[in-house]
């Protein structure tokens, strides 16, 4: 079991640092949504907005999701198999989601073509959170 723990800790590390980036970019997005176009402020968020989807963001993506799925078909862990696993997963697969719909409004961002307010973006900074709640209470209390 020892090689199942280190994999055990390298998801949570991906997870810790995409879940990091997605309830962060929806606030660049608030800012970034205040900001002139062709500003200062606007392409200095550009430039953060680009690196945290791709330096940070992507990759911890992957990684998570590479991650888990050995855990999930780790020989004799019978994971796979669980209820909990498969209602985890579609959550998982909804952040998934939201990742990329969070990436497409940052290229409108970045092609100053966003026409959604600061608003808008508030209320969208909550939606990583409230599927990461249901996603740890799947994975650590695995109730059915």
């Amino acid at each position: 079991m020892p090689g199942y723990l280190w994999v055990k800790t390298l998801h949570v590390i991906a997870v810790v640092a995409w879940m990091a980036g997605v309830m962060y970019l929806p606030r660049l997005f608030v800012y970034h949504a205040d900001a002139p176009k062709g500003g200062e402020l606007s392409e200095t968020l550009k430039v953060m907005e680009r690196r945290l989807l791709y330096g940070i963001m992507t990759p911890a993506l992957i990684l998570t999701w590479a991650f888990g799925l050995a855990m999930a078909f780790w020989p004799g862990g019978g994971a796979i198999t669980e209820g909990w696993l498969h209602v985890k997963l579609l959550l998982v697969a909804g952040l998934t989601a939201f990742h990329m719909y969070a990436a497409r409004l940052r290229r409108a961002f970045a092609n100053d073509a966003n026409t959604r307010p600061a608003k808008f973006f508030r209320f969208l900074n909550e939606a990583p959170f409230v599927l990461f709640i249901g996603i740890a209470i799947l994975a650590v209390v695995k109730p059915f």
